[in-house]
């Protein structure tokens, strides 16, 4: 897979007339020189973090409680979880399909070009084919035999 990177550069909070307030997180994930930016609240890299221990060992997620919601506390907390997934992607060679989902990264099995073409035992040996120019000869000629003798038989 190749490289991800992720920050977390800010953070809000919101205010629900049906809950307490909560913090959110924004996080930026770059791919393949693509960037897309989600939003996470603490509980799911909770939730997250309660699912990687079934498959990794995942580093510890900053602490669950908060004494108060001064901007230096949840500025620390942002850092943590910065670092957190950091550590997760820096760790594992491979990423479980859990901590893909969260960074909403679509992924694919990790299997070999020839085949995902639907032939697993086709493994092509580029010196056992002519030249580009030779291959577009052929190509050539069967295409004018075609129009101009389609009732010629090939040997």
């Amino acid at each position: 897979m190749p490289p991800i990177r992720v920050s977390i550069p800010s953070f809000r909070s919101e205010i629900s007339s049906l809950e307490k307030g909560y913090t959110v997180f924004k996080i930026d994930v770059l791919m393949n020189g693509r960037q897309h930016a989600i939003e996470k609240r603490y509980s799911e890299f909770h939730a997250l973090h309660k699912m990687l221990k079934k498959s990794i060992k995942p580093p510890e997620v900053p602490s669950k409680h908060v004494r108060n919601w001064v901007p230096k506390v949840l500025e620390q907390r942002r850092h943590g979880l910065e670092l957190y997934l950091q550590t997760i992607i820096m760790e594992n060679e491979v990423l479980p399909k859990i901590f893909l989902d969260f960074l909403n990264i679509r992924h694919f099995p990790s299997v070999p070009k020839t085949e995902s073409c639907g032939s697993p035992n086709l493994h092509l040996n580029p010196s056992l084919f002519p030249s580009l120019d030779t291959f577009a000869n052929v190509v050539s000629e069967g295409v004018i035999h075609g129009v101009f003798y389609p009732d010629l038989q090939p040997r």
